[in-house]
C-alpha cells in the first residue's frame, strides 16, 4: 500500500471514528443529562415511579437513548482501536477494551431501566414493592454510572498518550485528554471514599474539553500523515 492511499485510509477511519464518537457524545448529553432528571430522582423512588407510570414513552426514548450510548461507545472503541493500532499496539488495545468495558457498565444501567419501566407498568404487583423494586433499580442505574467513571477515565488515558506519542493530532489535545482521564478516576474514588466538594466537579473539565476538541479534529482533519510533525 502506498503512503498516499494509507493516508487515505487513516483519514476514512478517523472521520467515521469521529462519527461514533459525535453520537457517543449527543446521545449522552441529551439521554443522561437532559432526559433523565426528567424520569430518574435518585432520592424519591415514589416519584420515579410516578414519572415511569405517566411518562412511560418519555422512558422508553431514554432507554432507547441509553442503547445509542452504549452501541456508539463500543463502536468508537473498535474504530480507535483500528485508528491507532499502527501507533501503539498495546495502547490501542488498552482504548478498545477499556471502551468496551465503560460499554458494559452502561450496559447494566440499560438493563436496570428496561427493569424498570416493566415493573411500573405492572398491573401484577402492589405499589410498595414497586417502590422498594425502583429503588433498588435506580441505585444500580446511578452507580452504574459512577463506577463507569473508572473505564471512562481509563479509555481516555490511552487515547491522550498516542495522540501524544504519534504527534498525528496536536500535542495538546493529548494532554487535555490524558488530564481528562486522571480527572475522572480521582472523581470516582472521591466520591465513593465519601468526599464532598463542589471543586470535584472541575477537575473533570479538562475531558470535556479534550472530547469535543477530538471529535472536531477527527470530522474536519482527520489525521496527519506520519511525516507530519508540526502542531495545528
Amino acid at each position: 500500500m502506498t503512503s498516499t492511499s494509507a493516508q487515505k485510509q487513516s483519514l476514512t477511519t478517523a472521520r467515521i471514528t469521529g462519527v461514533w464518537y459525535l453520537v457517543l457524545a449527543i446521545s449522552g448529553m441529551v439521554g443522561f443529562l437532559l432526559l433523565h432528571p426528567k424520569i430518574y430522582i435518585s432520592a424519591d423512588p415514589e416519584k420515579t415511579l410516578a414519572n415511569l407510570t405517566m411518562h412511560v414513552t418519555l422512558a422508553r426514548i431514554r432507554l432507547l437513548l441509553e442503547f445509542a450510548i452504549i452501541l456508539s461507545q463500543a463502536l468508537a472503541a473498535v474504530w480507535f482501536y483500528k485508528l491507532f493500532k499502527p501507533v501503539s499496539d498495546w495502547g490501542a488495545w488498552a482504548l478498545g477494551v477499556w471502551g468496551m468495558m465503560n460499554a458494559a457498565a452502561i450496559l447494566l444501567s440499560a438493563i436496570s431501566m428496561g427493569s424498570a419501566i416493566e415493573i411500573a407498568i405492572s398491573s401484577n404487583l402492589p405499589k410498595d414493592d414497586k417502590i422498594v423494586s425502583i429503588q433498588l433499580l435506580g441505585q444500580l442505574i446511578k452507580h452504574s454510572w459512577g463506577a463507569g467513571g473508572l473505564f471512562f477515565g481509563l479509555w481516555l488515558l490511552p487515547m491522550g498518550y498516542m495522540v501524544v506519542l504519534s504527534k498525528r493530532m496536536p500535542v495538546w489535545l493529548g494532554r487535555f485528554l490524558i488530564l481528562g482521564g486522571i480527572g475522572y478516576i480521582l472523581s470516582t474514588f472521591a466520591t465513593y471514599s465519601g468526599f464532598v466538594n463542589p471543586w470535584l466537579e472541575y477537575i473533570v473539565i479538562p475531558a470535556t474539553i479534550g472530547e469535543f476538541w477530538m471529535i472536531g479534529y477527527l470530522l474536519l482533519f482527520g489525521i496527519r500523515p506520519l511525516v507530519e510533525q508540526s502542531e495545528v
